[in-house]
This record gives C-alpha cells, structure tokens and sequence, in this order.
C-alpha cells in the first residue's frame, strides 16, 4: 500500500473532525508507520554480529539471549501487530483507532529501533577501542574535554534515569557538537530530542539484573569496555554528512 492510498482515505474518513491539522498529522503518521515496514511487510529480528558469550565478563550470555531472543523479540512481535491494526483503521478511516495505537507504535517501535542500534553498538572487549585522533576524537574532546569526561557525564546521567530507559551520546545537527542525553522507556533518541543516536546504554533491568542485580552504576560503569567505537565514528561521520 503506497503512502497515497493510505492518506487519501485516512483524510476523507476524518473529515467530521473539526482540526483538520489533526486528520493531516494523523494520516502523515500512520503513512510514515506503515511504510517503516520492510519490503515483505513485517519486521524481522535482525541478528547478532556476535555470539551471545562474546560480550563476557561485562554482559553475560544468559542476559545477551534472553535480551535479545525474548525482549528484543517481544517489541517486533507486538510492533508487527500494532502494524496490522494500523493497516486496518486506515483502511476503515477509523480515526477514533489511529489515535488509540500511538502510544503502542511509540512504545514498540522505539523498542526494535533502540535495540537494533544496541546491538550495533557492542563488541567484544578486545574489538574495543578509541581512536587515538579522527572525527570522533576530535568531537568528544571539543564537548567533554576527553573520553573519561564523556564517559563521566554520560553515565552519570544514564544511571540517574528514573525507572526505564536509555543513556545517549547524540549528535546536534544545528550545533554541529555531539550531547549526554537520555529518554524514557522505549522513546527514540531523535523522534524526542532532534539528536541523531551515535551511541545508546539500555538501563531497563532486563539488560542487566542478571548480571548486576539492582545496581545499575555497576553496569553502566562495565559497558564502556564493550563499546564499539568504530561504529559510533562511523554514526556521527554520517550524521555530519
């Protein structure tokens, strides 16, 4: 179904809505939802580049499997069935049902996105390395002075996170210098902040209770010896370009 057919029809069935900047958004969302979805129509769990013990000691291969193969499982599952009712409300021009499936898109999609750059964003702990100068170097140490001031300001903003949710090293396209963010629960990086993800620590308990029990500095503190800094050079080597 291209983005046309699943506007017009959204649109005509909510004309009786008096915000007609309501119906536009509404039906500009659920034409970017639904075209999200890969080209055989439901999203997929993507692999691992790595196998579950190869983040060892930081992160286990118990939690690596379940985080992956349950939880990370469970949000595609769901996003792929809040897909189909999205499908479905569109089609009907059920606006009532667009608006009562936002909140699980959000939720679901920000989900799979979040994890999948997760994933991307860890290596095994001899694969891990700053570089010694280059475009990531240079932008850590404009911001923070250097990688331990980075690591200082991210983690401790990560751990301070009330509940659920993500730390983030981002980069600010209208400043053109890389920021310590974080977002609750599942809601991605960009869609909240304008930040484009450069770097993300899970700090749901599921991604580490195993491990590190309730104490979350632990973990946050042993993350940084799997980071992969080639691909985070190579996130903000593309967000600046």
């Amino acid at each position: 179904m291209s983005a046309k057919q699943i506007i017009t029809p959204a649109l005509r069935a909510a004309a009786h809505v008096h915000s007609s900047k309501l119906n536009s958004e509404l039906a500009k969302s659920a034409a970017a939802y639904l075209s999200s979805a890969p080209s055989g129509g439901k999203h997929v769990l993507p692999d691992l580049p790595y196998d579950y013990a190869a983040l060892e000691p930081c992160i286990s291969a118990e939690t690596m499997e379940i985080h992956h193969s349950k939880h990370h499982n469970t949000y595609v599952t769901n996003l792929n069935a809040t897909l189909e009712k999205l499908d479905a409300a569109v089609s009907s021009g059920d606006v009532s049902g667009i608006i009562s499936l936002q909140s699980a898109l959000k939720f679901n999609g920000g989900g799979h996105v979040n994890h999948t750059l997760f994933w991307e964003n860890l290596t095994s702990k001899g694969n891990s390395e700053f570089p010694t100068s280059g475009p990531l170097k240079e932008a850590v140490d404009a911001r923070f002075g250097d990688l331990e001031g980075m690591k200082k300001e991210v983690s401790a903003m990560t751990v301070a996170v009330q509940g659920s949710g993500w730390g983030w090293l981002g980069f600010d396209a209208k400043t053109g210098r890389i920021e310590a963010a974080t977002c609750a629960n599942q809601d991605p990086l960009q869609a909240t902040t304008g930040l484009v993800p450069l770097l993300g620590i899970d700090v749901w308990e599921h991604a580490y209770y195993v491990d590190y029990r309730n104490v979350r500095p632990n973990y946050v503190n042993a993350i940084w010896d799997v980071i992969n800094w080639k691909t985070v050079e190579e996130r903000l080597i593309s967000a600046k370009a």
